[in-house]
């Protein structure tokens, strides 16, 4: 099954992806960087130790409805450039399997001409990631593990006007 490009593509503005292994954010932001764009502004979530009501996190694991997850992504991407057209790159690259520590289970990577569409449309784009594409996480934490606290319920990309400026 294409799980998305695991490199940074050769041509085409978008990288979308869900790996197994290690997120390469280093490459993802120089993909991004283009000779028109003045910002690249990058967002690496990370594992951390805690969650609310829960001390002592030390693994996370993500699975991923793989199937529609790559369409969702590319869905996150394609409303992000419809809403800021002026943006150069956009990369959205999501971990699977077991993430320890510190270590980054998603990223995001925007490219534009100027700063605020940048953090507009990186911001706009982990929110969607996290709202509409059907990833889930196990914690595991100081006495046991689950799979979230609550039920994640999926929705359509941009369906609810979530935050960002509209193109007409």
């Amino acid at each position: 099954m294409d799980r998305g490009r695991t490199a940074a593509p050769r041509a085409g503005d978008v990288w979308v992806a869900l790996l197994p292994g290690a997120l390469p954010t280093g490459e993802a932001s120089s993909w991004a960087t283009l000779p028109s764009c003045g910002a690249v502004v990058t967002f690496t979530g990370t594992a951390r130790d805690h969650a609310p009501g829960r001390t002592g996190v030390h693994r996370l694991e993500y699975e991923a409805y793989e199937e529609h997850a790559i369409g969702r992504l590319e869905a996150v991407a394609a409303e992000a450039r419809r809403r800021w057209l002026e943006i150069g790159r956009v990369a959205l690259l999501h971990r699977t399997g077991i993430v320890g520590l510190g270590e980054a289970a998603v990223v995001v990577v925007v490219s534009a001409p100027h700063r605020s569409e940048a953090f507009e449309a990186a911001r706009f784009a982990i929110d969607e990631v996290k709202r509409t594409v059907p990833i889930w996480k196990r914690e595991a934490w100081e006495g046991g593990e689950s799979w979230g606290l609550e039920a994640q319920h999926l929705a359509e990309v941009g369906a609810d006007g979530s935050s960002g400026r509209s193109v007409p």
